[in-house]
């Protein structure tokens, strides 16, 4: 799986435009598609501190990345890029017809990156030890 996405980098750019298409979308995609009204939001789980569906984009998306990336001089910009993504796509929701901004939003996006990077640097360490 691992050589698969290092060799796939597309695979990363792809998600990168669907994360995009579905943030940018005035309203709901998925609430479109699956209740035939965009302003219902599906909810995969309920939400914990943070916004679940949030948390679960943001941390596929990052996992994408880091194994995209994995043993790069890129690791560090990656980490930057996906940080400042998770926050500008929140901050783009204030001016996105039918779309707001929310706290739990925004740190749902970091929680998810963060993780990543949290398991990325645990599994670094455990590397270098051995």
């Amino acid at each position: 799986m691992i050589n698969f996405l290092k060799k796939n980098k597309i695979i990363f750019y792809i998600a990168n435009f669907c994360l995009l298409f579905v943030y940018l979308f005035p309203g709901s995609f998925f609430g479109c598609i699956l209740y035939n009204d965009c302003r219902t939001q599906p909810q995969l789980t309920s939400d914990f501190i943070v916004s679940s569906n949030h948390v679960y984009a943001f941390f596929i998306l990052s996992a994408a990345g880091f194994l995209t990336y994995k043993g790069s001089k890129r690791l560090n910009l990656l980490k930057i890029y996906l940080i400042l993504l998770s926050i500008l796509l929140e901050i783009l929701h204030l001016i996105v017809p039918n779309r707001s901004f929310e706290i739990s939003d925004l740190f749902g996006n970091l929680t998810g990156v963060i993780i990543v990077i949290i398991i990325n640097f645990f599994i670094n360490n455990e590397k270098l030890k051995s």
